[in-house]
């Protein structure tokens, strides 16, 4: 192939609709999938521990995280309804995955009712961001950035238990908080900080697997690794429908409705994020319209197959930022690997082997990031003294009353589920209230008159 050839083929990874060849595409697509393959799966990992699930079922519930996030990413490369008053579907480069956000509040309802509440719950969230996608315009002014960054640091510091008890062994477990658990973890830990600090291209991209590798190895030194599970699984099974059932329980509906009313909003974050760092444009209404209603369909779909809530990739859009690659022929190759690996039980299996002081050991650095992204969106406003008091209250309240567990206790079960198992819903709650009925100081004052006058 001639270098004009070469680079025309070059440049067609730069263009939405462009067409690389499969050479070109195929490695960009893999490290898309490597970036966000232990971070899809992990949340499906957790919830089955906390809902007690056997391994065939904890098998199933992973197998589906990758098949739905292959096929709702699928589904945002590719709309199937393009208009200017409704849309599904943002036809950008996006990767879609299980989210981490909704880990606490999965947790709570795993443990007092199970997978079907979590995904019946989810069918309500998904309902939730259609409507947000709709009328987007009206709502966005509620979210502003100090609001979905007190959220997104209330998400951080409520997984940080559930990373210490992985890193320990895992609660219950006969050595939880054995010398080999935290041996592993730590070194689990070392190498995913050094490659994210020293590493450059795909090690530091890929850093969270090569350390869960590295730590996976060491674990098999301890003799900690069971793979009865990976004998047993089938070499091919397509996702069961409603394997664990649908339940609708009013408390688990409502937490969950609130996070996804939160994410999507949050979703225009990376959506933008993708248009400026890939397109350098910002997105149209009917890309971010049609992303988020795409976004609450491809929710209610995937609670129909037992897929966990699915949520934008920030690692990949930070890929999509770094690189300049845009062409949706990557992307869909990047679903197509995931699709296959969530067709594959034992390769889903596989995944159920790894120890939770590895997982722990991997995830703590990824909720470290979750917490400081929120920081940052937090510390974008003037730290003034309205400003730092709700901030403040939502995330003493949130984290005050779940951490302190008889709080609640003379309450109704509903209001305990509501908001005393996850910090993020009350805090959430909290900092849209306080928002709205603080007033606002002279500073905040002059900058919105000339923003507005700047915007005119």
């Amino acid at each position: 192939m001639s270098k004009e050839n070469q680079g025309a083929m070059s440049a067609e990874l730069f263009k939405l609709d462009g067409k690389p060849s499969i050479g070109q595409a195929l490695p960009l697509a893999l490290q898309h999938v490597v970036a966000m393959i232990v971070g899809c799966v992990t949340p499906a990992i957790i919830v089955s521990g906390v809902a007690g699930l056997s391994d065939e079922d904890s098998v199933i519930l992973i197998q589906a995280a990758l098949v739905l996030s292959a096929v709702t990413t699928l589904l945002q490369l590719f709309p199937i309804i393009r208009g200017k008053a409704f849309s599904i579907g943002s036809g950008l480069p996006v990767i879609m995955g299980i989210s981490f956000a909704y880990v606490p509040t999965m947790q709570a309802i795993a443990g007092d009712f199970g997978v079907g509440t979590i995904l019946g719950a989810q069918i309500v969230g998904g309902v939730v961001a259609i409507l947000v996608g709709i009328f987007i315009k009206q709502i966005r002014r509620f979210f502003p950035p100090l609001i979905t960054g007190t959220v997104v640091f209330a998400i951080g510091l409520s997984l940080y238990p559930t990373a210490i008890n992985y890193m320990a062994g895992g609660t219950g477990s006969k050595d939880y908080g054995s010398w080999q658990n935290w041996l592993v973890a730590i070194i689990t830990l070392i190498i995913v900080t050094g490659l994210n600090h020293y590493g450059k291209g795909i090690w530091k991209l890929s850093s969270i697997l090569i350390g869960i590798i590295a730590g996976y190895i060491v674990a098999l030194c301890f003799g900690m690794v069971d793979f009865a599970a990976v004998g047993a699984a089938s070499v091919f099974q397509l996702p069961r429908p409603l394997h664990f059932g649908i339940t609708f329980e009013v408390s688990s509906c409502v937490a969950l409705g609130v996070l996804f009313a939160i994410n999507s909003i949050q979703a225009i974050g990376d959506f933008t994020a993708t248009t400026t760092g890939g397109l350098d444009r910002m997105p149209t209404d009917e890309e971010l319209n049609g992303g988020i209603v795409a976004y609450g369909i491809c929710n209610i779909g995937s609670a129909l197959f037992g897929g966990l809530p699915t949520a934008t990739f920030s690692q990949n859009v930070g890929i999509v930022s770094s690189t300049k690659v845009v062409a949706k022929r990557v992307f869909a190759m990047a679903a197509g690997i995931l699709l296959i690996a969530g067709l594959i039980p034992k390769f889903s299996s596989l995944l159920t082997t790894i120890p939770s002081c590895v997982l722990g050991g991997a995830t703590v650095s990824v909720f470290a990031s979750i917490a400081m992204t929120g920081v940052k969106l937090v510390t974008a406003s003037p730290m003034n003294y309205r400003n730092t008091t709700i901030v403040g209250l939502a995330i003493a309240l949130g984290m005050g009353i779940t951490q302190a567990n008889a709080a609640l206790a003379s309450f109704p079960a509903w209001v305990t589920t509501i908001f005393g198992r996850s910090p993020v819903v009350l805090a959430t709650i909290v900092a849209i209230v306080l928002n709205l009925i603080l007033p606002r100081e002279k500073d905040d004052k002059a900058i919105e008159i000339m923003k507005k006058e700047g915007a005119g």
